[in-house]
C-alpha cells in the first residue's frame, strides 16, 4: 500500500472503528467494471433490464442471455482493486464492522472481506423461477455454450450489467438456458432495476447502520432509493456520514465529509493511516 496521506477528516472520523461502508458501481470501475452514471457511460446510455418484464417476456431473457453470455468472462475475471483491498484490510484490523454493497460483482469478497450484505444479490449465482433451485453461473456458461458453439468469439463492448452490448439480429439466433432440474425460467439471483431487495437483506442492511459509528458511503451517487435509504437512516439518527465519490451524491448534505476523488487511492491511503 502507498505512503500518501488520506484526506483531512476522513482518518479522524475513521479511528474510532465501527465504520460500515456502503459502496456502488465507483468502487469497481478501476477493475474494469463499467457504471450506469460516469460520463463515459452517460455517452452511451442504454436501457437496463427490467425485472419484471425478464419476468413475463421471454424476448427480453432472450436477450439478457444473449448478452450476459459474451459479459460474464470479462466480469468473472474481473479482480479486487485497491478500494477493494483496503477495505478488507480494515476490517481485518477492526475498523470496519461491514459492507453494504450496491455491486453484484462479488469483488468485496475476492479482495477477502467477510461481512458483506449483498442489497442487490450476485452474479455469480442463477436461480429458477419456476422450483427455486439455484445454479452456479460459471455451469450456467457452459451449457449456454454448448447450445451456442462460437457465440463468444464475437468482439463486443462490456456493459454495466455483466452483459454486452449486442445488436438485435444476433439476439434472435441465441438458445436460451433452462432449469436442468425442471426446464424451468433462468433468472441470475440479482435485483434488477424494478425488483424489490428482498425485505430480510433490507432488515441486515439497516442493523448495520444501526450499530455503526460511521457510515462510509464508496463510489456511489445514491441515485437509486435502494441505496439512498441507509444514508437517511443514518441522517436521521444522528450517525456520522462521511462520502468519497467522484461528482454529486443525493444527500451529502448530510456528510460531515466528502472527498471528491476516486475510491481506490482514497481507502488505501486511509487504510495506511489507521
Amino acid at each position: 500500500m502507498s505512503g500518501r496521506a488520506p484526506p483531512d477528516g476522513l482518518r479522524d472520523l475513521a479511528r474510532g472503528g465501527r465504520v460500515v461502508a456502503l459502496t456502488g458501481a465507483g468502487i469497481s470501475t478501476e477493475s474494469g467494471i463499467p457504471d450506469y452514471r460516469s460520463p463515459e457511460a452517460l455517452l452511451r446510455p442504454r436501457r437496463p433490464v427490467q425485472g419484471p418484464e425478464f419476468a413475463r417476456s421471454e424476448g427480453a431473457r432472450k436477450r439478457y442471455w444473449a448478452r450476459s453470455a459474451l459479459g460474464w468472462e470479462r466480469m468473472r475475471g474481473a479482480q479486487p482493486n485497491a478500494g477493494h483491498l483496503a477495505l478488507a484490510h480494515l476490517e481485518g484490523r477492526g475498523v470496519v464492522d461491514g459492507i453494504i454493497t450496491q455491486n453484484v460483482d462479488r469483488l468485496h469478497h475476492k479482495a477477502g472481506s467477510r461481512r458483506v450484505v449483498e442489497l442487490h444479490g450476485a452474479l455469480a449465482e442463477v436461480g429458477c423461477l419456476d422450483c427455486s433451485a439455484v445454479e452456479d453461473r460459471d455451469s450456467v456458461q457452459r451449457r449456454m455454450i454448448e447450445q451456442n458453439p462460437a457465440w463468444t468469439s464475437q468482439e463486443v463492448r462490456t456493459a454495466p450489467d455483466g452483459d454486452a452490448d449486442l445488436p438485435p439480429e444476433r439476439v434472435e439466433r441465441f438458445e436460451v438456458p433452462s432449469c436442468t432440474r425442471c426446464g424451468g425460467v433462468l433468472k441470475p439471483r440479482v435485483v434488477f432495476f424494478g425488483d424489490n431487495v428482498p425485505r430480510s437483506t433490507v432488515a441486515e442492511a439497516f442493523a448495520a447502520v444501526d450499530a455503526a459509528a460511521l457510515l462510509l458511503v464508496v463510489g456511489s451517487s445514491l441515485a437509486v432509493f435502494s441505496g439512498y435509504r441507509f444514508l437517511r437512516r443514518a441522517a436521521e439518527r444522528g450517525i456520522p456520514i462521511a462520502i468519497v465519490n467522484r461528482g454529486p451524491v443525493r444527500g451529502e448534505e448530510h456528510a460531515r465529509l466528502k472527498v471528491d476523488a476516486g475510491a481506490g487511492a482514497t481507502l488505501e491511503a486511509l487504510a495506511v493511516s489507521l
